[in-house]
């Protein structure tokens, strides 16, 4: 086990004067309540060493970067960047450091609920220049994760490890933690290769590395949240799951390609279930069933997709139900091909089952065809 009582050291020395050593990096969203709190306690851990924080909002309508803006008139080390019409926890993240001249750049959530005082020890690691990360750990001796609000929560968060280490070039506990540093040179090397979407930044830094980095894990305590609610849940993993298999393919594709394409399998699912319960149920004859069926899949597909595929250009209000709309106006010529095709191969004496499934994965791939263009269009 690493050594983990390394103090903190003194500031670089002939550091330029206003330039700091660290920045920490705050991606947040709906924070307002916690600002303050958190800038105190980054000034009292950080007591001697020249940092400056930049929290990064996605516009949050709470008014959180109102309350950073309103502090940042008093102290200078406090930034706010301001992003409209964007989203995502891994791209506020990659801004948040490409924006900043540091020596190094941590990342921290805005919640409280990491171990601020492990800063110190962080940086003082990573100027001995015997490693390229830091990770604050809930997983190494003297960590713990009593934070975890729920034992679902760390069930999801137990399941998004596992998963993680499978693929992982090097040893690392807590691939889910969001509470690391690194040299802002090394940042900026690996920026180019990172996929900005998702909310579990660390695992893509390590992936999109040619050679292992040389990790420290820290232990650090997860505290409960002090105010405001979790960003995390089940589609936390879902998105995890695809961003493995993006660094798998060597990003051949986009992400949303995986996640549509998850969505679209889980959506073929629901559509012969509803076949075959109507199949045992009904007398309406296989066409009208197909058609019911398809339907219900192309509900299920359009509900997930906003929730998951495009959650950062999520749909809204009266957006949703125009959204919803058109997404079936236009999926509807799809639909029509699906029914048709699976029609003439029932009628050729092929099995239910493989006719409404080849009918099926004709809508998801016009579906996938029409959503980015039409239906959530960057705007």
């Amino acid at each position: 086990m690493p050594d983990t009582t390394i103090q903190a050291g003194p500031p670089v020395a002939n550091q330029p004067v206003g330039t700091p050593v660290l920045s920490v990096i705050v991606p947040c969203f709906n924070e307002r309540p916690n600002v303050a709190p958190m800038i105190a306690k980054l000034d009292a851990a950080l007591t001697g060493t020249a940092w400056e924080v930049i929290y990064v909002d996605d516009n949050s309508p709470d008014g959180t970067a109102q309350e950073v803006r309103q502090i940042a008139r008093q102290d200078p080390r406090v930034r706010c960047i301001r992003r409209i019409g964007r989203r995502g926890l891994a791209s506020a993240v990659i801004e948040g450091a490409l924006s900043s001249s540091a020596d190094y750049v941590a990342v921290i959530d805005g919640d409280l609920q990491h171990d601020e005082t492990r800063l110190p020890v962080m940086l003082s690691a990573l100027q001995g220049g015997g490693y390229d990360l830091a990770v604050a750990s809930r997983y190494v001796e003297g960590g713990d994760s009593a934070g975890l609000p729920s034992k679902w929560r760390h069930m999801l968060s137990d399941g998004g490890i596992r998963l993680a280490q499978t693929f992982l070039p090097v040893r690392l506990s807590d691939p889910m933690s969001g509470f690391f540093m690194l040299p802002r040179p090394l940042f900026e090397q690996l920026a180019r290769g990172l996929n900005g979407q998702g909310f579990k930044i660390l695992l893509d830094l390590v992936l999109s590395s040619t050679a292992p980095l040389r990790v420290l894990e820290l232990p650090a305590r997860f505290r409960e949240r002090a105010a405001g609610q979790s960003k995390m849940d089940a589609l936390v993993i879902v998105q995890f799951a695809g961003l493995l298999l993006d660094k798998v393919f060597g990003s051949v594709l986009p992400l949303r390609f995986f996640s549509f394409a998850l969505v679209g399998a889980l959506g073929v699912i629901i559509h012969l279930a509803v076949l075959a319960t109507m199949r045992h149920t009904s007398s309406l004859g296989f066409e009208t069933e197909q058609a019911v069926a398809t339907l219900a899949a192309m509900v299920f597909n359009f509900q997930l997709n906003n929730s998951i595929t495009y959650r950062d250009q999520r749909l809204r209000g009266p957006g949703l139900w125009r959204g919803l709309l058109l997404f079936m106006v236009v999926c509807g010529f799809g639909a029509i091909a699906n029914v048709g095709i699976a029609q003439v191969l029932y009628e050729r004496h092929t099995t239910w089952s493989v006719a409404g499934g080849v009918g099926a994965l004709i809508g998801v791939v016009w579906n996938y065809a029409v959503s980015a263009t039409l239906v959530w269009r960057s705007r």
